[in-house]
């Protein structure tokens, strides 16, 4: 009882370190570079985000718990429906250093854009292993649809500059 109650936090804690990692090293090009970006009138406050990405962060990754939990730990049957987890995950943690750190708009487009298509996967190759971990995921598949028509709008709207240009 107590080993899977450390497997619960595990995966559950997991997303967090990806998340907290890209914010700590980005978190200086958010107030100045980020800050001057044109963005549309619907884009969210800057405080929202990180509210957002903690609940968003714990529900995908107790999520995780409940299909890993559910196809017996590592076994063959978890290789897809993990895999694709971690896959999402991976690109999910590349998308700030793309974004802020190279600022790199074209590049976070391709990753959100790739993100999306294997979260839709993760989902439906979770949905008959366990509704409640699927159902944990809806929010995330909602905040990616958001995150993903921002992301375009900015890449969009902020050409890149190109060396020796002035504007």
């Amino acid at each position: 009882q107590g080993r899977m109650w450390a497997y619960t936090v595990g995966f559950t804690v997991l997303p967090h370190v990806g998340g907290f990692l890209g914010w700590f090293v980005n978190r200086k090009e958010i107030p100045g570079w980020y800050e001057k970006l044109k963005k549309p009138s619907w884009c969210p406050p800057r405080k929202i985000f990180p509210v957002a990405w903690t609940v968003l962060y714990t529900g995908m990754g107790y999520a995780s718990y409940l299909i890993w939990n559910d196809l017996g730990g590592c076994s063959s049957k978890a290789i897809v429906p993990l895999g694709l987890y971690g896959a999402q995950l991976a690109l999910n943690w590349a998308w700030p250093p793309s974004f802020f750190g190279a600022r790199n708009l074209k590049m976070a487009l391709i990753d959100i854009l790739c993100l999306d298509g294997l979260v839709i996967g993760t989902v439906c190759s979770w949905y008959r292993i366990n509704t409640v971990a699927t159902l944990l995921m809806v929010p995330y598949l909602g905040w990616l649809a958001m995150a993903t028509c921002l992301t375009i709008c900015i890449w969009k709207d902020n050409p890149e500059q190109k060396p020796g240009k002035s504007e």
